[in-house]
């Protein structure tokens, strides 16, 4: 099965762990490529190609301040990523509720012992 554009959605875009840090290096505020190498210590070309999938997909935003170009988390954009994530955590829970249901049902059944 051929491999999905990792500029199709959020999901594939942030299926690479460079471009995850990359968003957690720009996540306090805006920060211009070189600014993102220094944190990373990641090549230029390299940040460079990862910014490019992250705009594509709309998860970074870029404004030109003179002859630099500052980047941005657009938030908006992780929209389906956080609905996906509410949606698995509310399954989690209920798998979770469920157990504690059996483990209390389980508890009222076991016979009592006395001791001596």
């Amino acid at each position: 099965m051929a491999r999905a554009a990792t500029t199709r959605d959020v999901f594939n875009a942030l299926g690479d762990g460079c471009r995850r840090d990359i968003l957690d290096a720009i996540a306090t505020g805006e920060a211009t490529v070189g600014d993102i190498v220094d944190r990373l210590g990641l090549a230029q070309p390299q940040v460079s190609k990862h910014l490019k999938v992250l705009r594509a997909v709309d998860v970074v935003r870029c404004r030109s301040v003179g002859r630099h170009r500052v980047y941005s988390v657009h938030g908006p954009a992780l929209q389906p990523l956080q609905t996906w994530l509410e949606r698995l955590t509310t399954a989690v829970n209920e798998h979770y509720d469920r157990l504690d249901d059996y483990l209390v049902e389980l508890q009222r059944k076991q016979p009592t012992t006395s001791e001596d």
